[in-house]
């Protein structure tokens, strides 16, 4: 596809894209709709900088590993770069790539003053000890070093990292950078010891709860009917086990469960809390073993008859192959790109309703920006106002999506888009073009 196309046909091959292929036929699709101006859809197509680091680790027995990790700096027009680090065998640079547009589309959208990125390293932690983890993170933020920063760019937890290894990441690159840029918010998702933010560990799944809420309450439908829903998630980690908790504690029944160690269903409902307990002890990060529900297949639990599907796991799960089988009559998007644009077709066709991750799961770094706040300020905020803070910016920004769709007749991810790309071309427009 040639540059000056970027904007041309929104079509894709019903094969199942790879994720940067499926973020670009959104942007298009988008810039379309809104006949988004022919130099921005340039500008906006490609990031700003792929930095590429391979470096060296001594492993636990002496022997010396050498690691690939990825920092892709999509765009910064409106504020620093942000966005997670994970750590997982399928990283790629297609797939970081993804994944820092993706973030400067959902900064904009839920309106906090960043950009978007993203990094990773192509390695699967299980197979490492926690000294092999620790010194692959340090080694890994040392090259990044002169790339990210507090006003620069701001790293986070995302897939296989967590609040400890947010905190290895601070300590290394305030030791490297020597005092230049000083600050713990030169990351985010750290423990609350440190800096960290009450309410972030679960900020991306109650994320996806306030914006099924949001939902709810632009259609005029109660909120007591959350309390009537059936549900499935997939993925049990950070995003997927908070949002089957926090729904569950409304009331809704939570029937189904997939992770990469299996699936589960029960009809009778499954304790998302005791699950939870199981997958932190007993079940070594996974949900197989829990004694409370029965064994199925991966088809199983994308038949489940539920009325609202969660995927939290990774991107492209929902394809060609099963989009069929899904009965769900709403999907909230707690993972990122988790449904490709064939099925994506074949859903919206059917009726059903598809809450995107640009809002969806915008609560987490919605609450690292709040975090980000409190550190440059050196203020310590209370749970209910990082709680209300977080609703205002998923319900607001919501509502502005949905009244947007409904008023040019848009699915809610093209409209989330163009709710994105208008800021902004906003910001471009204030700003110019150097030189």
């Amino acid at each position: 596809m040639a540059r000056d196309d970027v904007a041309g046909a929104a079509t894709l091959e019903e094969v199942t894209p790879s994720p940067y292929e499926v973020a670009q036929h959104q942007f298009r699709r988008a810039a379309r709709a809104m006949n988004l101006d022919k130099g921005l859809c340039v500008l906006l197509s490609e990031p700003m900088n792929e930095i590429i680091v391979n470096f060296p680790v001594v492993m636990d027995d002496g022997s010396i590993r050498l690691f690939r990790g990825y920092r892709i700096q999509h765009n910064n027009v409106r504020g620093p770069f942000k966005g997670g680090i994970r750590f997982h065998p399928s990283v790629s640079l297609d797939e970081i790539k993804a994944l820092a547009s993706w973030m400067t589309w959902k900064c904009a959208v839920v309106n906090i003053p960043f950009g978007g990125a993203k990094g990773g390293i192509k390695m699967d932690p299980r197979e490492f000890s926690s000294k092999e983890v620790e010194r692959i993170t340090r080694r890994f933020t040392y090259a990044l070093r002169n790339y990210i920063g507090p006003e620069v760019d701001i790293p986070a937890p995302d897939v296989n990292t967590n609040a400890q290894i947010m905190a290895w990441m601070m300590d290394t690159y305030l030791i490297a950078s020597k005092g230049d840029q000083p600050g713990s918010h030169c990351v985010t998702g750290k423990p609350v010891e440190i800096g960290g933010s009450v309410g972030r560990d679960t900020a991306t799944g109650r994320g996806c709860v306030m914006t099924l809420e949001a939902w709810y309450e632009f259609n005029g439908r109660p909120l007591g009917d959350l309390g009537k829903l059936t549900f499935s998630v997939q993925g049990f980690g950070n995003v997927g086990s908070a949002a089957a908790v926090l729904l569950a504690e409304k009331g809704a029944k939570l029937v189904a469960v997939n992770d990469h160690t299996g699936t589960l269903v029960n009809a009778n409902g499954i304790d998302a809390s005791r699950l939870l307990e199981h997958v932190r002890t007993k079940g070594r990060g996974g949900i197989r073993g829990f004694a409370e529900a029965d064994e199925a297949t991966r088809e199983e639990f994308w038949g489940a008859s539920v009325d609202v599907l969660i995927p939290a796991a990774l991107e492209n799960q929902i394809t060609r192959e099963n989009v069929d089988l899904i009965k769900a009559k709403i999907i909230v998007e707690g993972a990122n790109g988790p449904i490709t644009p064939f099925a994506e077709d074949q859903l919206l066709a059917r009726g059903v309703t598809i809450l995107p991750d640009t809002i969806a799961n915008a609560g987490g770094v919605t609450v690292s920006y709040f975090e980000w706040i409190q550190n440059k300020n050196s203020e310590i905020w209370r749970l209910d106002h990082v709680l209300s803070e977080l609703e205002y910016h998923i319900k607001s920004n919501f509502r502005l999506v949905a009244s947007l769709a409904q008023k040019r007749k848009l699915d809610l991810r093209t409209a989330a888009y163009v709710v994105a790309l208008e800021r902004i071309a906003a910001a471009y427009q204030q700003r110019g073009i150097f030189p």
